[in-house]
């Protein structure tokens, strides 16, 4: 196996940290818990929690300066997963999605078209639909798939 996997996790509206700290034990991999404010964390010696400041875009911009090939970053922020994935780094969003070079486009053209749609309607709207038991057993499995992926 060759350098140690890290997992990035833009925490502030992360849904999945308990099991992301399950799978990292289980791959030896260290996790970075990112975020503007303090977050429980268990008592691993690989896990480090990483707090900004409160300035705009803090925790995306550290997130992005530290992800590389050997990164998987865990974000529902389409900007900032674009961003890593032009550092080479592996992307998932809360629900098991995994972004790529081939659909990160696509997403950012959909995210955009959303935008407009939801200023047009002077604040009404939905937002997401709430996270579900299907979307975190999605997530582990996509996570489980890339952490195998990775330590080849």
């Amino acid at each position: 196996m060759s350098a140690t996997i890290t997992i990035l996790i833009d925490a502030d509206a992360c849904p999945v940290k308990d099991e992301i700290y399950r799978v990292a034990t289980r791959f030896k991999a260290e996790v970075r818990v990112v975020s503007n404010s303090p977050f429980r964390i268990p008592d691993n010696p690989r896990v480090q929690r990483i707090v900004v400041d409160d300035s705009f875009d803090a925790a995306d911009d550290w997130i992005a300066d530290n992800a590389d090939a050997r990164s998987i970053v865990v974000t529902g922020d389409i900007l900032l997963a674009e961003r890593c994935l032009k550092s080479g780094a592996k992307v998932l969003k809360h629900n098991g999605q995994e972004f790529d070079t081939a659909s990160i486009g696509g997403a950012i053209a959909t995210r955009a078209i959303m935008e407009d749609l939801r200023a047009g309607m002077d604040g009404v709207g939905g937002g997401p639909p709430p996270f579900s038991k299907a979307d975190r057993s999605r997530f582990l499995q996509s996570l489980d798939r890339v952490m195998n992926h990775l330590q080849r």
